[in-house]
């Protein structure tokens, strides 16, 4: 199920927000957060019900698990741990770790890996079919950050029930964010949160809107002349190719934007604020600045589970560039089983390296010239992240350069979308412009406008101020344009949802 249908907006919420409520108004607390689970379960089956016992399976292996840890880990601390306790709960995370890599792999890495040994060894083994089960990336990597809490006896004892919650709470389940257990469990045991607050409903229904608006209206509508831009074949001249490549840029951005957004918002109606998970990332003023506003808990993850434990920054420069480069190797694989993700991450990692060693030749850059730099280095490697294949990749680039086009149409060559302008308005424009700009306007003034609202105020600081009437007349004529839109047309799925 999608936020941005009618189904979850007009029905599922209304019911299930009312129904926990009631149980909650009535003192049937438990009640109240088994309807939350059963609801978040639907919510997750709805999609494909062939992979519910999956994510079941998993709750289950890691509550035990993360139950073992704490347990094993306050017998520990009261018997003074010896090398047999620790090397015991060791073995015991790695075995939940382990279970869970697995799992990943299989599901989504095993094609890639058996495509790839066919390639490099010749040989011609085959898998059947194998469909990525919604969410996997998420619920497992939410799982491991618990295991390993549980290790360090940061988790305390929870029932089966409010893991369960903590993992498959609905507004975060199927594209994050990645949230850790003190950020959601404690706000499941505080009565604070049992009764509905008028002021979190109109907050989440605030910034419930503004997101359903920025991926119905202006996601979808980018992605219209991305795709066209990607998928196509020939050459593709330079107004072209930048139009591609920057249509896929605020796609992208207003899609997780939108997401992220919407799921702060439905979880507000329930009294619980999920982590920060996008921070106008579009504004950062250097590689480092974009990963601290971009997928803000995946950037943690990173950060606190892969490059730390491999030694972060406590060894000498060089080993700590060769931490930081395979971090976001990593980070780009787990995106997607493909070498262009992994190209993506590799690229990411190469510009975090090249920022450490500029920062320590204390030569700071101008502020309009640094996010320039910033925004155009992220531009072209999303290039490499949307592509299917290097050529594709390079069909792009080579167009995004190919400043000859400008006035030399290719042969064979076609626009994202062309307008044919007549009359004197048309005279003018083809005197002033190259045609191949001029036949796109339409796409270019849409981008233009990407740049003018990545610059203003995000959802999250527009609802943390102050409510006025004219902000509620605003955010419901975007719902309602939304919901008009999604009513006439199929709204695409989440871009994240794939990952």
């Amino acid at each position: 199920m999608l936020f941005s249908t009618w189904q979850f907006i007009l029905i599922f919420i209304p019911i299930t927000w009312g129904l926990y409520f009631w149980l909650n108004h009535k003192r049937l607390i438990l009640a109240g957060k088994v309807v939350l689970v059963l609801a978040s379960l639907f919510f997750y089956a709805y999609w494909d019900v062939r992979y519910l016992p999956l994510i079941l399976i998993s709750i289950l292996f890691n509550f035990g698990i993360g139950a073992a840890l704490t347990r094993q880990y306050t017998k520990d601390s009261l018997l003074h741990e010896d090398s047999k306790r620790k090397y015991y709960r060791m073995l015991l995370l790695g075995l939940g770790i382990g279970a869970n890599l697995l799992l990943l792999g299989y599901y989504k890495y095993s094609h890639f890996f058996i495509s790839n040994l066919n390639t490099h060894f010749a040989t011609s083994y085959t898998l059947p079919l194998i469909v990525l089960p919604l969410a996997i990336s998420f619920f497992t990597f939410t799982q491991i950050v618990y295991l390993v809490d549980s290790y360090r006896g940061q988790t305390g004892k929870y029932d089966l029930l409010n893991y369960s919650l903590f993992v498959t709470f609905f507004p975060h389940l199927i594209a994050g964010p990645i949230v850790q257990h003190q950020q959601i469990m404690p706000q499941f045991y505080s009565r604070w949160t049992l009764s509905w607050r008028a002021s979190n409903v109109l907050r989440g229904l605030l910034i419930f809107s503004i997101g359903f608006f920025k991926k119905v209206v202006i996601a979808d509508t980018f992605a219209i002349y991305s795709d066209a831009g990607f998928d196509g074949n020939g050459p593709i001249d330079f107004f072209t190719a930048w139009a591609t490549s920057l249509s896929y840029t605020f796609q992208l951005y207003f899609d997780f934007s939108g997401y992220c957004d919407m799921a702060i918002g439905a979880a507000l109606l329930f009294n619980i604020w999920l982590p920060i998970n996008f921070n106008s990332p579009y504004r950062a003023l250097s590689i480092q600045d974009f990963w601290r506003r971009w997928h803000i808990t995946l950037s943690h993850f990173l950060r606190d589970y892969l490059y730390i434990p491999m030694g972060g920054n406590r060894y000498s420069k060089h080993r700590t560039y060769v931490t930081l480069f395979i971090t976001f190797v990593l980070g780009g694989l787990w995106h997607g089983a493909s070498w262009m993700f992994v190209l993506w991450g590799a690229l990411h990692g190469i510009g975090l390296v090249v920022h450490r060693i500029w920062q320590q030749l204390h030569l700071p850059l101008p502020k309009p010239f640094a996010w320039l730099l910033t925004f155009a280095f992220v531009n072209v490697t999303w290039v490499f992240f949307r592509a299917k294949t290097g050529e594709d990749a390079l069909r792009i680039l080579n167009g995004m350069v190919d400043i000859q086009s400008i006035y030399q149409p290719l042969v064979g060559a076609k626009s994202i979308l062309s307008i044919s302008w007549s009359g004197w308005l048309g005279d003018v424009l083809l005197h002033l412009f190259p045609t191949s700009l001029v036949s796109q306007l339409p796409i270019y003034l849409a981008i233009t406008s990407g740049f003018i609202l990545i610059f203003q105020k995000n959802a999250l600081a527009i609802i943390q101020e102050r409510i006025t009437t004219g902000k509620v007349l605003i955010c419901a004529l975007l719902f309602s344009v939304a919901l008009l839109v999604s009513l006439t047309q199929t709204s695409s799925v989440f871009l994240y949802f794939n990952f």
